[in-house]
């Protein structure tokens, strides 16, 4: 998407003027325009010179948004973008517009209304009061003549806009107030004294006045509240380092930000910001990365952790290397990704569109009528003028055309301060429409490696020397589980010796000397064929395997030592983020590669309502599929085989720590880790959906209201509207708009307390019956001996795969065999080698 900055918008009419124009423009796929931000964004080839040229013939202003030059940060140069210059402008007319209007109501109104006295020249001069007024108005409409030259300019281009309506309500006031004055003038001439006192009754030179210094007090309001609605946006810019300082010949040198570049070393001391994304290649240290992630406690950062621009280095000196400067920063593409949100636009504004396209035409129309008819119907000229110019300046397209875009950006603003990122505007909505959520078991919703979870020694051995000998043993194996077993002895202090003999036999086993005592370890299986194994044990390992673990055991010198358990183990908030969604009436599913039994033992632990196993890359992507045929369906994941599920997806949401495929392919972005940034970021977004619904009740319950209000229609209820008092209600229904869109500025996402469900699902998953669906008419089995885990399922799943002409495959380590669907142009023998490349033994193929 390229991003254009546009000048000369005043309100949604002007904004569906300059979509219109650009949309035409031959290569345009798409243009969403932003009144809030002043900004468009564009979508397709078309050159940037033809679309600023559309722009221009639409009578506005276009360039392309500037690239970072080399003294600045992108960064920077967006804060300079969304720099409120607007609010200046208007307070000085304001000022002078106010103070010219203080002597103009005393000279119409004061005297009248308040018994005010007249300097003596005016006694008996209505002519030199109508000229004083007449020239007081005259110089607040040259102080405001902004509104007469976009208004006109407008109307002349065949868009005519809200500056048009308040110029034509003003202009119109102070020509029939001229009018009047000559009037005026020849009846003093005549010296018909009655006449002259009728006349001075029908001025509106004050009205010309107050309509328009009260419209610029209702557009400094709001754009007062429009400047605060970016404030996230701009927190997160101002964020950026402005230096950095590089190690160059063993000297600590500080250079501008924009100076440093890919491969250079940069050191940061305690309490200062870490300037780019890069890697630690020395100290420790708590880096604090709320900027970013909006998570409070600090993270422990060491030799070969990955650092990022705009966090804080709390405690130890760090020397980095810089891995993503100037625009590719983590904060830099935050940023970008907020920024692209607010000029897209969400699917609930197309309405209002659609009604600020022809709403000021219409409203020239309504005036026109309802002067004509108050005219038939014998009303002077003074009251039919005044209910038409009423109806002019009352009917507001700008509370419709911000009611969406300042919400979206409030909404988004709001994500990014805590971790959660909306790429789009249709994002933002859809996320909160959700039925289902579907999620990836591996890194979402357990933490993705292997972790001890439980140990049971066997009679007269202590947890120490069961670890000690397993640690010993699995010290030299490359296996997941290995790992596992080793990080729970680093983690208790355990000591390991060395082994030698080392070997990993077949059958799901390993075995190695210590001391010239023979240690072993491995599954049930392997085990039981090398020693005798107590029922007991069986019976704790067959209940550690049900719930969801991989039992080992471990043996010295042809005597077991005891039970070790492992499993990748749940996110500590995982059943918590599930439960909220829950509450919130949204149906959680869990999709996994596993065996039956082991996803069902994982799913009862974090409290899904289904779970569908066996689920092959690909096939995540058709069950998504069909879990869309009842409902609108989110999938959360983090891995590469991910994508085309979160693609396929109503809303795909990565989490954050996941890959870079899988952020590509995602709507939402998860900054941190966390399975409850979930339900948070359904709840902002339901957050936001209904306050754009309640912009869109105030914006056309208005003008529904007040328009005919303004020209007459309750007039034998006692119901008028003045001019000015209609100009008042004007200005104040922009602001009450963007004003109760910075409501959300104190919207906490993390609040379960108020979810409300919505409406299930009426169709419920069938899990079996979509894994019983034929893939493919030629199937292979394999006999394959030496898996013992869902690791070493993975590896063999990978490896058969990655086969030309294998559609799908999947493999059990309890049935020890590997289903895989081919294309029919597989030959069992690449198959073979495939699997025993991985380590395994292919025992047959059927």
């Amino acid at each position: 998407m390229e991003q254009y900055n546009v000048t000369g918008m005043s309100c949604a009419a002007c904004q569906a003027r300059v979509e219109k124009a650009v949309s035409k423009v031959p290569g345009v796929t798409s243009c969403a325009v932003s009144l809030l931000t002043n900004s468009m964004g564009v979508e397709g080839d078309a050159a940037p010179e033809a679309i600023v040229r559309a722009v221009e013939s639409a009578g506005y202003g276009a360039s392309p948004k500037r690239a970072a030059d080399a003294a600045k940060t992108s960064a920077q140069t967006g804060e300079d973008e969304l720099a409120d210059r607007e609010t200046p402008v208007l307070r000085r007319r304001l000022i002078v517009s106010l103070c010219l209007l203080a002597p103009l109501m005393y000279l119409s109104m004061g005297h009248m209304m308040l018994g005010w006295s007249l300097p003596h020249f005016f006694d008996d001069n209505h002519v030199a009061m109508g000229l004083a007024q007449m020239l007081l108005a005259a110089a607040v409409m040259l102080v405001n003549k902004k509104f007469f030259v976009s208004g006109f300019q407008s109307a002349v281009h065949g868009a005519p806009n809200m500056d048009t309506l308040v110029a034509m309500g003003s202009g119109v006031s102070f020509a029939w107030s001229v009018w009047v004055l000559f009037a005026m003038t020849r009846a003093v001439v005549d010296g018909d004294r009655a006449a002259v006192m009728g006349y001075m009754m029908d001025f509106y030179f004050e009205s010309a006045a107050m309509i328009l210094a009260l419209i610029t007090v209702g557009k400094l309001l709001e754009a007062r509240s429009k400047g605060r609605t970016t404030d996230a946006l701009k927190g997160l810019m101002r964020l950026a380092p402005q230096t950095a300082v590089l190690l160059r010949g063993g000297a600590e040198v500080r250079v501008p930000i924009g100076e440093v570049r890919r491969g250079d070393v940069f050191v940061v001391r305690p309490g200062e910001s870490i300037p780019v994304d890069g890697t630690v290649l020395e100290g420790q240290s708590a880096v604090n990365e709320a900027a970013l992630t909006g998570e409070s406690i600090p993270v422990d950062k060491a030799a070969g952790d990955t650092v990022s621009a705009a966090t804080i280095n709390q405690s130890g000196y760090l020397r980095c290397e810089a891995r993503r400067v100037g625009e590719d920063t983590t904060l830099a593409q935050i940023i970008r990704m907020v920024s692209d949100a607010a000029a897209t636009k969400a699917p609930i504004a197309k309405a209002a569109d659609r009604v600020s396209g022809v709403f000021v035409p219409v409203v020239i129309g309504i005036a026109a009528v309802t002067l004509l008819l108050w005219l038939l119907a014998g009303q002077t000229a003074g009251y039919a003028l005044a209910r038409a110019i009423s109806v002019l300046v009352i009917s507001c397209p700008c509370a419709l055309g911000l009611a969406t875009p300042v919400a979206i950006m409030v909404g988004n603003g709001m994500g990014a301060k805590n971790g959660v990122l909306f790429k789009t505007a249709v994002s933002l909505e859809e996320t909160g429409k959700v039925d289902i959520v579907a999620l990836d078991k591996t890194g979402t919703i357990t933490r993705g490696e292997p972790e001890v979870t439980s140990l049971a020694p066997a009679e007269g051995v202590s947890e120490e020397e069961l670890l000690s000998c397993a640690a010993s043993l699995e010290s030299k194996s490359e296996h997941p589980l290995a790992g596992a077993v080793l990080r729970e002895a680093e983690k208790r202090g355990v000591r390991t010796e060395e082994v030698s003999d080392f070997a990993a036999l077949p059958g799901n086993g390993v075995a190695a000397a210590l001391d010239g005592v023979r240690l072993l370890g491995g599954s049930v299986k392997y085990m039981e064929t090398q020693l005798p194994l107590p029922d007991d044990v069986r019976a704790r390992a067959d209940a550690l395997a049900e719930a969801g673990n991989t039992p080992l055991l471990f043996a010295r010198d042809g005597r077991l030592l005891g039970v070790i358990a492992v499993a990748d183990v749940l996110k500590e908030d995982s059943p918590q983020a599930i439960t909220e969604l829950q509450n919130m009436g949204i149906r959680v599913v869990m999709l996994t590669g596993d065996n039956e039994r082991t996803a069902r033992a994982i799913g009862k632990q974090a409290g899904v309502d289904e779970v569908i196993s066996g689920v092959l890359p690909d096939g995540k992507e058709e069950v998504i599929r069909a879990l869309q045929k009842q409902g609108k369906v989110a999938m959360v994941g983090d891995g590469i085989n991910d994508a085309p599920a979160l693609t396929r997806a109503d809303v795909g949401i990565a989490i954050g720590a996941g890959t870079d495929v899988a952020i590509d392919a995602a709507d939402v972005v998860l900054m941190k880790s966390r399975l409850s940034d979930v339900p948070a970021a359904v709840r902002l977004s339901r957050a936001t959906l209904r306050n754009i619904h309640e912009n869109l009740f105030w914006a056309f319950f208005y003008n529904a209201v007040c328009i005919p209000l303004a020209a007459g229609a309750f007039v034998q209820l006692g119901l008028t509207l003045n001019p000015m008092v209609g100009a008042a209600a004007m200005s104040l229904s922009s602001f009450c708009v963007v004003t109760n869109a910075l409501r959300l500025n104190w919207f906490n996402l993390r609040d379960a307390s108020h979810d409300k469900p919505k409406k299930k699902s009426k169709i419920q998953a069938e899990p079996e019956k979509m894994k019983e669906e034929p893939q493919m008419a030629n199937t292979i089995t394999l006999d394959v001996e030496g898996m013992m885990c869902q690791h070493c399922e993975a590896r063999v799943k990978k490896a058969l795969e990655a086969v030309e002409g294998v559609v799908s495959a999947t493999a059990s380590h309890e049935s020890n065999t590997a289903v895989v669907e081919t294309n029919g142009s597989v030959a069992p023998e690449s198959l073979k080698a495939a699997v025993e490349a991985q380590d395994y033994k292919v025992l047959g193929v059927r």
